[in-house]
């Protein structure tokens, strides 16, 4: 199948090059009209060379679309007062949601319509939900552009009408618990000139007219540009926590949350380096912090002994080389504890139960599915509650929620995700194997592919992200399905920099370390080969935001190894990007990259930047997406990568750039446009590793 016409001569790059700007920087004036102008005949170009892949695309979509239950509804989660859940029409993007009087389910009525409301937006995102306490009103923030600035509203439940009340603010809410039938207090937080949350604002809502709020009161400013403000309240209800938090240090402040007019309380100040998060039960604070190890402790010190001393937090989990404590949710009965085990790359839960005198009286792990599995605690807003909700999923098994009866011991299967088709998931099989990077690391390589084509080398596509300690753990993918059935293989390189493997994973793959992330992402490529699970010629990379960083370092690197690259909304302009401050993430990244204007730091990062290392070589075929509103990262990174690849191109592979001109980093905000985008990609990635019906992988 000849499905691209030479991508140089004649093409947007050759038509809009500037001989006084050979780094396209000039793309980078985003009011200019031939920006938008390259933009588009890049997106023209880009169709023209996917026309003989359309129907394949088309194909991939309705075959996606009939693989998933359409109609969705959400679990009913019971309040204090109602009882509430979501219903996805099987023709809409957005749900609408329910509720009912607990106890009363001939009662539901709709209280919110979001599939209304994003009817007659081309781009919807809603960034938070939050029901007051006595919830009889709805606060959400909204986002119609996609460059993640949100308005404030609010309705009286169940059909009051909604009310626009603050504009250009960040996207979290929080209520605090000083209610009265009159009036009641909202939180949100407000954006600094580089869209970086760096204050906190109290609002009273007269519930007579809410749109007639007085002016909303500064809470705490955050002056240090890498640090966040964001706000939280304890499942408890007692505490509001206010967490000031960069990529590697945090400070959090507490306030009463029925007295949300109280002085922010500082728990622990900030000391560099050291993360720690904070939950509460009465009569106990629980701290998780890494001040004492990278594998973090546990920590308590009694509600009687407040304020606190640093002296009077007494441990309860001392770190332990083989474990990395990730998270504590505290309930009326004592804790759930999630451990990530680093030789299986995997999350347990653990249960703790006291006695009124703090005494544990039950330490057990909850029952795990064979892994590698993920396993979460879902939200559980009561409490008191006896009874968990699990999620389970594998990359061969749908979600599954289970109830976990605390009493008994019963687990009991609430919704387990459907799926339907000719392709089945006991039909998979999954792998693990560890590939040897250059330093002698071990590096764990997830594969799933159809249990009957396992004994061959596979057309493989091999996931990675590799930063921030974002693990990968294993989750199940319908779209997989399409290039699975299809007879290929799907990898994830669980790369350092991620936290797959803990603490230490990602701190040795971030800063001074990140050339790890490149040696293993190789690695776990070969390794793939070695072990029988991929044909050499037939492997395609892909990665997103942070994770188009580590597969452009490897495409730029090691080109051969690879038939093709997906690049996704790709952070690929590092040192450029870090060296401007003006931007929006910019100074809150300085400790995930570091600051170039070290000049070590600078060279360093020019180093594997791809921006900075695209050379004259055979270049694998490229299909590279952008977003015009995107402000994690700007348009500009994806169109001046492509625009100086097709430049140095010196193979006949084409170099493909789409700009979503309506969105932002997130991509398309509804789930049909989203699905259909994913369809284009997948038809790409089949055609790139000889999986269409009449074309080879490396055709041209």
């Amino acid at each position: 199948m000849k499905a691209q016409p030479d991508t140089r001569s004649g093409s947007p790059v050759a038509r809009y090059y500037r001989a006084n700007d050979p780094k396209w920087h000039w793309l980078e004036a985003r009011e200019t009209p031939e920006v938008s102008e390259f933009l588009d005949a890049a997106n023209q170009e880009q169709a023209a060379w996917f026309t003989p892949l359309a129907p394949l695309a088309d194909a991939l979509y309705e075959s996606h679309l009939a693989r998933r239950e359409l109609a969705v509804k959400s679990l009913e989660t019971p309040l204090d007062h109602f009882t509430f859940w979501s219903e996805t029409g099987a023709e809409d993007d957005y749900p609408r949601w329910w509720r009912y009087p607990n106890g009363q389910p001939e009662q539901r009525e709709c209280f919110f319509d979001v599939q209304a409301r994003a009817a007659d937006e081309e781009f919807y995102d809603m960034g938070d939900m939050a029901l007051s306490p006595d919830e009889q009103w709805l606060a959400w923030t909204e986002d119609t552009q996609g460059d993640e600035r949100y308005t404030l509203w609010i309705k009286q439940l169940p059909a009051g009408r909604p009310k626009a009340l603050i504009h250009d603010i960040g996207a979290g809410l929080c209520w605090a618990e000083n209610q009265t039938p009159a009036s009641a207090t909202l939180f949100f937080t407000r954006f600094d000139d580089t869209q970086r949350p760096d204050s906190l604002w109290r609002v009273s809502l007269p519930f007579e007219a809410p749109e007639q709020h007085a002016e909303p009161v500064l809470v705490l400013r955050e002056d240090d540009t890498e640090f966040w403000l964001g706000v939280g309240k304890t499942r408890s209800r007692e505490w509001l926590l206010i967490e000031s938090a960069s990529k590697d240090t945090s400070e959090i402040h507490a306030l009463p949350a029925h007295r949300p007019e109280t002085t922010p309380w500082c728990i622990q100040p900030r000391q560099p380096g050291v993360e720690y998060s904070i939950d509460h039960r009465p009569g106990a604070f629980y701290r998780l912090h890494n001040q004492t190890s990278a594998h973090f402790q546990l920590d308590y010190l009694p509600e009687a002994a407040l304020p606190s001393t640093e002296s009077q937090w007494q441990p309860l989990i001392a770190p332990r080389d083989e474990v990395t404590l990730e998270g504590i949710d505290a309930f009326a009965w004592g804790l759930v504890i999630g451990e990530r085990d680093h030789r299986q790359a995997q999350v347990v839960l653990r249960r703790w139960e006291f006695d009124s005198q703090h005494q544990r009286t039950l330490d057990e792990y909850l029952t795990q599915p064979q892994p590698p599995c993920s396993q979460l605690l879902e939200d559980a807003p009561h409490f008191d509650t006896r009874v968990l909700r699990l999620r389970e999923e594998s990359f061969t098994q749908p979600p599954s929620w289970f109830a976990l009866d605390l009493e008994s011991g019963e687990r009991t299967l609430l919704k387990r995700t459907p799926v339907y088709g000719s392709l089945m998931p006991e039909q998979l099989i999954s792998r693990r194997l560890w590939a040897t990077s250059r330093d002698g690391e071990q590096v764990p390589v997830s594969v799933v592919m159809r249990a009957d084509l396992a004994d061959q080398p596979l057309p493989t596509l091999l996931y990675g992200y590799g930063a921030y300690g974002e693990a990968l753990d294993p989750w199940f993918s319908i779209a997989r399905l399409e290039l699975l059935e299809r007879g290929a293989a799907f990898a994830v390189a669980h790369v350092r920099g991620g936290g797959e493997r803990g603490e230490p994973w990602y701190l040795d793959g971030k800063m001074a370390h990140k050339e790890n992330s490149f040696d293993d992402f190789l690695a776990a490529r070969d390794a793939l080969v070695e072990n029988g699970i991929s044909n050499p010629q037939r492997i395609a990379a892909y990665g997103a935001s942070a994770g188009g960083l580590l597969v452009g370092a490897c495409v730029n690197r090691a080109p051969q190894a690879f038939c093709a690259a997906l690049l996704d909304v790709p952070f690929l302009d590092v040192l450029r990007t870090m060296q401007n401050p003006e931007l929006p993430l910019t100074t809150a990244e300085y400790s995930e990259w570091g600051n170039p204007a070290t000049p070590e730091v600078a060279e360093r990062i020019r180093g594997y930047s791809p921006m900075d290392n695209i050379t004259d070589q055979r270049y694998p075929a490229l299909w590279i997406e952008g977003s015009w509103f995107d402000t994690r990262v700007s348009y500009w990174e994806p169109a001046k990568f492509y625009a100086q690849v097709t430049q140095h191109q010196q193979g006949d592979a084409p170099v493909l750039l789409h700009t979503d001109m309506s969105s932002g980093h997130g991509g398309a905000s509804g789930r049909f446009k989203a699905w259909r985008d994913t369809a284009r990609q997948d038809a790409f990635l089949l055609w790139a590793l000889g999986l269409t019906p009449h074309s080879g992988a490396n055709e041209s």
